[in-house]
Protein backbone atom coordinates (compact mmCIF):
# COMPACT_ATOMS: atom_id res chain seq x y z
CA UNK A 1 0.00 0.00 0.00
CA UNK A 2 1.21 3.72 -0.80
CA UNK A 3 2.56 5.56 2.23
CA UNK A 4 0.41 8.03 3.85
CA UNK A 5 0.35 11.88 1.80
CA UNK A 6 0.13 13.47 5.24
CA UNK A 7 2.99 14.05 7.47
CA UNK A 8 2.09 11.98 10.66
CA UNK A 9 3.13 8.58 9.48
CA UNK A 10 0.62 5.91 10.58
CA UNK A 11 1.79 2.43 11.52
CA UNK A 12 1.16 0.63 7.82
CA UNK A 13 -1.23 -1.65 8.84
CA UNK A 14 0.31 -5.39 8.69
CA UNK A 15 -1.08 -8.15 7.44
CA UNK A 16 -3.35 -11.09 9.77
CA UNK A 17 -0.98 -12.33 12.16
CA UNK A 18 0.50 -8.86 12.58
CA UNK A 19 -3.37 -7.07 13.08
CA UNK A 20 -3.91 -9.61 15.99
CA UNK A 21 -0.26 -8.91 17.18
CA UNK A 22 -0.33 -5.32 17.01
CA UNK A 23 -4.32 -5.35 18.61
CA UNK A 24 -2.17 -7.97 21.33
CA UNK A 25 -0.59 -4.58 22.61
CA UNK A 26 -4.15 -3.09 24.24
CA UNK A 27 -6.45 -4.41 26.69
CA UNK A 28 -9.43 -5.05 24.74
CA UNK A 29 -10.54 -7.72 27.89
CA UNK A 30 -12.80 -4.55 29.24
CA UNK A 31 -16.40 -4.63 30.98
CA UNK A 32 -19.16 -2.66 29.80
CA UNK A 33 -20.06 -2.55 33.40
CA UNK A 34 -16.66 -1.22 34.96
CA UNK A 35 -16.95 1.56 31.74
CA UNK A 36 -20.35 2.78 33.18
CA UNK A 37 -18.83 2.73 36.63
CA UNK A 38 -16.17 4.66 35.36
CA UNK A 39 -18.51 7.30 33.27
CA UNK A 40 -20.43 7.67 36.09
CA UNK A 41 -17.72 8.55 38.63
CA UNK A 42 -16.18 11.34 36.42
CA UNK A 43 -19.82 12.69 35.59
CA UNK A 44 -20.62 12.81 39.53
CA UNK A 45 -17.19 14.68 40.65
CA UNK A 46 -15.68 16.29 37.52
CA UNK A 47 -18.20 17.84 35.17
CA UNK A 48 -19.63 20.30 37.29
CA UNK A 49 -16.20 22.32 37.53
CA UNK A 50 -16.17 22.58 33.79
CA UNK A 51 -19.29 24.30 33.70
CA UNK A 52 -18.07 27.73 32.98
CA UNK A 53 -18.16 30.52 30.46
CA UNK A 54 -14.95 29.97 29.44
CA UNK A 55 -15.42 26.19 28.71
CA UNK A 56 -18.76 27.00 26.41
CA UNK A 57 -17.07 29.52 24.53
CA UNK A 58 -14.31 26.81 23.50
CA UNK A 59 -16.74 24.75 23.10
CA UNK A 60 -18.68 26.79 20.66
CA UNK A 61 -15.54 27.12 18.81
CA UNK A 62 -15.19 22.93 18.96
CA UNK A 63 -18.39 22.72 16.73
CA UNK A 64 -19.22 20.99 13.42
CA UNK A 65 -21.90 22.58 12.22
CA UNK A 66 -23.85 20.40 10.54
CA UNK A 67 -26.43 19.72 7.64
CA UNK A 68 -27.37 16.42 6.09
CA UNK A 69 -31.04 16.35 5.52
CA UNK A 70 -32.09 14.53 2.23
CA UNK A 71 -33.90 18.23 1.41
CA UNK A 72 -30.97 20.00 1.37
CA UNK A 73 -30.30 22.48 -1.80
CA UNK A 74 -27.68 24.27 -2.96
CA UNK A 75 -29.67 27.09 -2.04
CA UNK A 76 -30.48 26.23 1.86
CA UNK A 77 -26.47 24.77 1.79
CA UNK A 78 -25.79 28.41 0.74
CA UNK A 79 -27.65 29.79 3.97
CA UNK A 80 -26.13 27.78 6.04
CA UNK A 81 -23.03 28.79 5.21
CA UNK A 82 -23.66 32.60 5.14
CA UNK A 83 -25.09 32.26 8.51
CA UNK A 84 -21.34 31.04 9.61
CA UNK A 85 -19.87 34.40 7.65
CA UNK A 86 -22.52 36.63 9.47
CA UNK A 87 -21.60 35.59 12.57
CA UNK A 88 -17.79 36.37 12.43
CA UNK A 89 -19.59 39.99 12.23
CA UNK A 90 -22.05 39.53 14.72
CA UNK A 91 -19.59 38.33 17.39
CA UNK A 92 -16.39 38.92 16.37
CA UNK A 93 -15.07 38.26 20.21
CA UNK A 94 -16.54 34.57 20.03
CA UNK A 95 -15.03 31.83 18.51
CA UNK A 96 -16.58 30.44 15.49
CA UNK A 97 -17.38 27.05 14.56
CA UNK A 98 -14.37 24.94 13.30
CA UNK A 99 -16.32 23.15 10.58
CA UNK A 100 -19.15 23.19 8.68
CA UNK A 101 -19.99 19.30 7.41
CA UNK A 102 -22.04 18.50 4.33
CA UNK A 103 -22.58 16.10 1.51
CA UNK A 104 -19.97 15.61 -0.83
CA UNK A 105 -22.48 17.26 -3.33
CA UNK A 106 -22.21 20.46 -1.55
CA UNK A 107 -18.72 20.61 -1.06
CA UNK A 108 -18.15 23.28 -4.20
CA UNK A 109 -20.89 25.36 -2.85
CA UNK A 110 -20.12 25.67 0.77
CA UNK A 111 -16.07 26.18 -0.33
CA UNK A 112 -17.50 29.10 -2.15
CA UNK A 113 -19.70 30.17 0.18
CA UNK A 114 -16.92 30.28 2.71
CA UNK A 115 -15.56 33.46 3.60
CA UNK A 116 -14.05 32.76 7.62
CA UNK A 117 -10.18 31.73 7.69
CA UNK A 118 -9.57 28.55 9.71
CA UNK A 119 -13.30 27.09 9.12
CA UNK A 120 -12.72 23.59 7.72
CA UNK A 121 -15.19 22.45 5.00
CA UNK A 122 -15.76 18.44 6.08
CA UNK A 123 -18.40 15.87 3.46
CA UNK A 124 -19.20 12.73 4.74
CA UNK A 125 -18.05 10.23 2.12
CA UNK A 126 -18.22 6.74 1.13
CA UNK A 127 -21.66 5.75 0.72
CA UNK A 128 -22.97 7.34 4.55
CA UNK A 129 -24.34 6.48 6.56
CA UNK A 130 -24.64 2.95 5.53
CA UNK A 131 -21.57 2.90 4.21
CA UNK A 132 -22.57 -0.20 1.52
CA UNK A 133 -21.04 0.40 -1.50
CA UNK A 134 -18.23 -0.64 -3.54
CA UNK A 135 -15.01 0.84 -2.58
CA UNK A 136 -14.33 1.96 -6.09
CA UNK A 137 -17.55 4.49 -5.61
CA UNK A 138 -16.46 5.71 -2.11
CA UNK A 139 -12.96 6.54 -3.25
CA UNK A 140 -14.24 8.48 -6.43
CA UNK A 141 -16.93 10.27 -4.11
CA UNK A 142 -13.71 11.14 -1.28
CA UNK A 143 -12.08 12.15 -4.02
CA UNK A 144 -14.57 14.66 -5.99
CA UNK A 145 -15.35 15.84 -2.60
CA UNK A 146 -11.70 16.72 -2.28
CA UNK A 147 -11.41 18.16 -5.35
CA UNK A 148 -14.82 20.39 -4.54
CA UNK A 149 -13.46 21.99 -1.92
CA UNK A 150 -13.37 19.32 1.30
CA UNK A 151 -10.37 19.71 3.56
CA UNK A 152 -11.83 17.26 6.10
CA UNK A 153 -13.89 13.95 4.78
CA UNK A 154 -15.80 11.51 7.42
CA UNK A 155 -16.29 7.97 6.13
CA UNK A 156 -17.97 5.17 8.18
CA UNK A 157 -16.17 2.06 8.88
CA UNK A 158 -17.61 -1.04 7.39
CA UNK A 159 -19.62 -2.00 9.80
CA UNK A 160 -20.82 -5.20 8.67
CA UNK A 161 -17.20 -6.42 7.81
CA UNK A 162 -16.22 -5.57 11.53
CA UNK A 163 -18.76 -7.57 13.04
CA UNK A 164 -18.21 -10.75 10.80
CA UNK A 165 -14.54 -10.51 12.18
CA UNK A 166 -13.66 -9.74 8.58
CA UNK A 167 -10.65 -6.53 10.07
CA UNK A 168 -8.93 -7.39 6.79
CA UNK A 169 -11.75 -5.53 4.82
CA UNK A 170 -12.14 -2.87 7.21
CA UNK A 171 -8.49 -2.05 7.41
CA UNK A 172 -8.20 -2.20 3.27
CA UNK A 173 -11.32 0.11 3.11
CA UNK A 174 -9.46 2.86 5.56
CA UNK A 175 -6.38 2.78 3.92
CA UNK A 176 -8.03 3.07 0.20
CA UNK A 177 -10.40 6.05 1.53
CA UNK A 178 -6.89 7.90 3.21
CA UNK A 179 -5.85 7.62 0.36
CA UNK A 180 -8.00 8.85 -1.97
CA UNK A 181 -7.84 11.65 0.68
CA UNK A 182 -4.33 12.66 0.07
CA UNK A 183 -2.99 15.49 2.41
CA UNK A 184 -6.49 15.92 3.78
CA UNK A 185 -7.66 15.06 7.51
CA UNK A 186 -9.85 11.49 7.43
CA UNK A 187 -12.20 10.74 10.16
CA UNK A 188 -13.88 7.41 10.59
CA UNK A 189 -17.01 7.16 12.29
CA UNK A 190 -17.62 3.84 13.72
CA UNK A 191 -21.35 3.67 14.39
CA UNK A 192 -21.02 3.01 18.16
CA UNK A 193 -24.67 1.98 18.43
CA UNK A 194 -24.16 -0.92 16.23
CA UNK A 195 -21.27 -2.09 17.73
CA UNK A 196 -23.16 -2.79 21.13
CA UNK A 197 -19.63 -3.69 23.28
CA UNK A 198 -17.04 -1.89 24.63
CA UNK A 199 -14.27 -4.38 23.49
CA UNK A 200 -16.26 -4.13 20.33
CA UNK A 201 -15.73 -0.44 20.21
CA UNK A 202 -12.06 -0.21 21.34
CA UNK A 203 -11.21 -2.65 18.56
CA UNK A 204 -12.62 -0.44 15.83
CA UNK A 205 -11.26 2.08 17.37
CA UNK A 206 -7.88 0.75 17.22
CA UNK A 207 -8.05 -0.38 13.74
CA UNK A 208 -9.17 2.53 12.49
CA UNK A 209 -6.29 4.45 14.11
CA UNK A 210 -3.72 2.15 12.38
CA UNK A 211 -5.36 2.33 9.19
CA UNK A 212 -5.04 5.61 8.67
CA UNK A 213 -7.82 7.56 10.73
CA UNK A 214 -6.75 11.35 11.89
CA UNK A 215 -9.70 11.16 14.27
CA UNK A 216 -12.37 8.76 15.11
CA UNK A 217 -16.01 9.95 15.36
CA UNK A 218 -18.81 8.27 17.51
CA UNK A 219 -21.64 8.35 15.04
CA UNK A 220 -23.54 8.99 12.01
CA UNK A 221 -26.89 10.32 13.73
CA UNK A 222 -28.78 8.57 11.57
CA UNK A 223 -28.78 4.66 14.06
CA UNK A 224 -29.57 4.86 17.40
CA UNK A 225 -28.26 5.19 19.69
CA UNK A 226 -25.97 7.40 18.59
CA UNK A 227 -23.14 9.08 20.56
CA UNK A 228 -23.16 7.60 24.54
CA UNK A 229 -20.53 9.05 27.23
CA UNK A 230 -19.27 5.50 27.56
CA UNK A 231 -18.76 4.75 23.75
CA UNK A 232 -16.54 8.24 24.34
CA UNK A 233 -14.83 6.78 27.46
CA UNK A 234 -13.56 4.12 25.11
CA UNK A 235 -12.66 5.53 22.34
CA UNK A 236 -10.66 8.06 24.39
CA UNK A 237 -8.90 5.21 26.05
CA UNK A 238 -8.09 3.62 22.62
CA UNK A 239 -6.73 6.95 21.73
CA UNK A 240 -4.74 7.41 24.71
CA UNK A 241 -2.85 4.06 25.03
CA UNK A 242 -2.24 4.53 20.90
CA UNK A 243 -0.70 7.53 21.57
CA UNK A 244 1.48 5.85 24.58
CA UNK A 245 2.54 2.96 22.38
CA UNK A 246 2.75 5.16 18.97
CA UNK A 247 3.41 9.00 19.16
CA UNK A 248 0.62 9.51 17.22
CA UNK A 249 -2.22 12.18 18.29
CA UNK A 250 -5.74 11.36 17.22
CA UNK A 251 -8.32 13.40 17.40
CA UNK A 252 -11.95 12.74 18.58
CA UNK A 253 -15.70 13.42 17.77
CA UNK A 254 -18.48 12.80 19.35
CA UNK A 255 -21.81 12.85 17.14
CA UNK A 256 -25.34 12.49 16.83
CA UNK A 257 -27.52 12.99 19.74
CA UNK A 258 -25.73 15.98 21.44
CA UNK A 259 -29.10 17.88 22.45
CA UNK A 260 -27.82 20.10 25.61
CA UNK A 261 -25.14 22.12 27.12
CA UNK A 262 -24.53 19.49 29.63
CA UNK A 263 -24.15 16.89 26.81
CA UNK A 264 -21.16 18.63 25.18
CA UNK A 265 -19.84 19.36 28.84
CA UNK A 266 -19.76 15.71 29.66
CA UNK A 267 -18.13 14.85 26.06
CA UNK A 268 -15.51 17.64 27.15
CA UNK A 269 -15.12 16.57 30.76
CA UNK A 270 -14.43 12.43 29.54
CA UNK A 271 -11.73 14.33 26.88
CA UNK A 272 -10.06 16.08 29.73
CA UNK A 273 -9.92 13.19 32.34
CA UNK A 274 -9.26 10.73 29.79
CA UNK A 275 -7.02 12.08 27.32
CA UNK A 276 -5.73 15.90 29.04
CA UNK A 277 -5.05 19.32 28.29
CA UNK A 278 -3.17 18.52 24.69
CA UNK A 279 -6.96 17.23 23.68
CA UNK A 280 -8.42 20.19 24.09
CA UNK A 281 -7.78 22.35 21.39
CA UNK A 282 -10.44 22.76 18.49
CA UNK A 283 -7.99 20.92 16.10
CA UNK A 284 -7.89 17.29 18.44
CA UNK A 285 -11.75 17.75 20.08
CA UNK A 286 -14.65 18.71 17.85
CA UNK A 287 -18.13 17.72 18.17
CA UNK A 288 -21.32 17.14 15.47
CA UNK A 289 -24.18 19.26 15.87
CA UNK A 290 -26.41 21.38 14.59
CA UNK A 291 -28.51 22.17 17.74
CA UNK A 292 -25.90 22.52 19.87
CA UNK A 293 -24.29 25.99 18.56
CA UNK A 294 -27.38 27.65 19.24
CA UNK A 295 -27.96 26.55 22.63
CA UNK A 296 -24.18 26.99 23.56
CA UNK A 297 -24.12 30.44 22.20
CA UNK A 298 -27.41 31.61 24.60
CA UNK A 299 -25.52 30.56 27.62
CA UNK A 300 -22.66 32.15 26.64
CA UNK A 301 -24.06 35.35 25.92
CA UNK A 302 -27.17 34.99 28.42
CA UNK A 303 -30.64 35.33 26.66
CA UNK A 304 -32.02 32.75 23.84
CA UNK A 305 -30.59 33.55 20.49
CA UNK A 306 -31.04 31.32 17.27
CA UNK A 307 -28.49 32.45 15.47
CA UNK A 308 -27.74 29.40 13.43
Amino acid sequence: MAEHHNHEHHHEMPQKSQVEEALGKYNLDIEDEEVKEAVKKIIAEKVHENDTPEVKQFLMGSVELTTLKTTDSDESVMAFTERVNQFEETYPNLPHVATICVYPRFAKVVSETLEVDGVEVACVSGSFPSSQALIEVKTVETSLAVKDGATEIDMVLSVGAFLSGDYETVIDEIQQMKEACGDKKMKVILETGCLKTAANIKTASLLSMYAGADYIKTSTGKEQPAATPEAAYVMCQAIKEYYEQTGIQIGFKPAGGLNSVMDALIYYTIVKEVLGEKWLTNQWFRMGTSRLANLLLSEVIGEEVKFF
